[in-house]
């Protein structure tokens, strides 16, 4: 049974933009958006637990983010999770309720998101290069296991470096147009 799957190398490194679109997305660009407070986690309940799984997140206003919290007793583990997530969001209780007023960004903080916004889109691309390494080592092992020449082994690690090739491209231009969006609010 060979170790190399062309279908795995290409779900995994899909998986890396996606998981890039979804950080660059929780990048603040002067809106209101839910996804903004995905990243957060709360510790509650002695475990740390995603915002989403102790609140409800909403965007009543486009300069607005409210957060109802389910139980009360965490309404202080949320908000200072918030508070300390360096998103630069002061959050006002009222009750379970957090209301999120979104402040104008400054040129300092958007560079800062820009900035983020680059060390996310590296990240995406070592997962990316991890996964190369993977396939590169599978056909290494098949090939030794004389499952595959070494003339196929050459053919598909050229194949395996045009699909990294390809996918660090589109990370390159996710970052790119975030960046772009970012420093022209």
């Amino acid at each position: 049974m060979p170790q190399y799957d062309k279908a795995d190398v290409e779900r995994r490194m899909k998986g890396a933009v996606e998981s890039l679109k979804g950080d660059l997305s929780g990048l603040r660009t002067g809106r209101a958006n839910v996804t903004l407070l995905d990243p957060i986690v709360v510790e509650v309940y002695g475990s740390n637990m995603p915002l989403n799984q102790v609140a409800t997140v909403s965007a009543p206003e486009p300069r607005m983010l409210s957060v109802q919290v389910w139980d009360r007793s965490n309404v202080t583990p949320v908000e200072k999770a918030i508070r300390s997530a360096g998103l630069g969001l002061n959050p006002i209780t009222d009750g379970q309720t957090l209301r999120l007023p979104i402040p104008d960004l400054t040129e300092e903080r958007r560079k800062e998101l820009a900035k983020l916004a680059g060390q996310y889109a590296e990240k995406a691309k070592i997962a990316v290069r991890n996964v190369r390494r993977d396939a590169n080592d599978a056909l290494k092992t098949d090939e030794n296991k004389k499952e595959i020449s070494e003339d196929d082994r050459k053919r598909l690690e050229t194949e395996v470096q045009k699909m990294t090739d390809d996918t660090i491209k589109a990370i390159d231009e996710a970052a790119v147009h975030k960046e772009k969006e970012i420093m022209s609010q």
